[in-house]
């Protein structure tokens, strides 16, 4: 079997794909950089090819490098700072206000370590800032959407919220759309925030295909929010074609932490369409799940509903 240089991968798949190299490094660097990793002259940094791969739609997982000190330093960091944000948002309420104070004096550390021209380590640092908050508390999602923006602007400075599917992202990217979405549901906006949905799971579904398992969390993410904002609207049927296709993607790539959730608004769509039977059936699912996962607070939400819909108390 040959072996083939990252660069000359990276080359091969993006001719594949029609990807000029000024559209690949768009927002990251300058075409030469590319060009040269291509032609094995020079390896950019870490951030730089795991970006390109991720653009490409390529599974990152097989990519190793040798880190320099400041790129180990900084890797370690962000590491760090994405554990306090799990921790952050999984914490109760009292809790939140440590985590946070920690979560931000890492962002400051990384700050300090971050070359002025590396926009992708900035841009990880506003939108992990956004997440974490103010020292005083959350920010509002006036606040929230501006400096969402401003971060994803970093490296894709020609966004357009009305052409989402026809640019290139990297994981990062497609996390800070994400949040864009989330915070125009929080302003009442709904009808936006599914617009921006539906284009961001056409372009996980098109562009994520090659290797699919690396990227199955994505998919389910934002078929989870999607089929939500759809059914906050009344498109009960539109939810659940949405909700069953996140569905089959937990199942079929073994990523179930969106599942019971799924399963819960589709039981929902099922009550508001008055289809009783399919409405049991989901609730029975979900519940059962979530009483695995020990997710109390969905579970209990679940109970309720059961109770007001069914007028029944698990098991049924």
């Amino acid at each position: 079997m040959r072996e083939v240089f990252l660069g000359e991968y990276i080359k091969r798949e993006r001719r594949k794909q029609g990807v000029t190299q000024e559209r690949l490094c768009a927002g990251i660097c300058e075409p030469i950089t590319v060009s040269r990793m291509e032609n094995g002259k020079q390896m950019p940094s870490y951030g730089r090819v795991r970006a390109f791969l991720q653009r490409l739609g390529l599974p990152d997982e097989r990519f190793y490098a040798l880190l320099s000190k400041h790129e180990s330093e900084v890797k370690t960091l962000e590491d760090e700072i994405r554990a306090d944000v799990i921790r952050f948002e999984r914490a109760s309420p009292e809790d939140r206000p440590r985590i946070r104070a920690a979560g931000l004096q890492k962002l400051e550390e990384l700050e300090k370590l971050t070359e002025p021209d590396d926009r992708l380590v900035r841009q990880y640092i506003m939108g992990r800032r956004v997440t974490l908050g103010k020292p005083d508390g959350p920010y509002r999602p006036e606040e929230r959407l501006e400096l969402l923006t401003d971060a994803l602007r970093l490296t894709v400075p020609d966004l357009d919220l009305e052409e989402i599917d026809l640019g290139l992202y990297s994981m990062e990217e497609t996390t800070l759309l994400n949040q864009i979405a989330i915070t125009y549901s929080q302003m009442g906006q709904p009808q936006k925030a599914a617009e921006i949905y539906r284009q961001l799971l056409k372009y996980v579904q098109k562009h994520y295909s090659y290797g699919m398992s690396r990227y199955a969390g994505k998919i389910t993410l934002v078929a989870c929010n999607y089929a939500h904002e759809l059914f906050k609207t009344g498109r009960y049927d539109d939810a659940l074609q949405v909700a069953e296709l996140g569905r089959r993607a937990c199942v079929e790539y073994a990523h179930y932490q969106f599942l019971p959730i799924l399963l819960h608004l589709m039981g929902e769509c099922c009550f508001r369409q008055g289809d009783m039977d399919r409405c049991k059936e989901y609730y029975r699912d979900a519940y059962c799940l979530y009483k695995v996962i020990g997710d109390d607070h969905n579970r209990l939400l679940l109970e309720k509903d059961i109770a007001e819909h069914l007028g029944l108390k698990f098991p049924f």
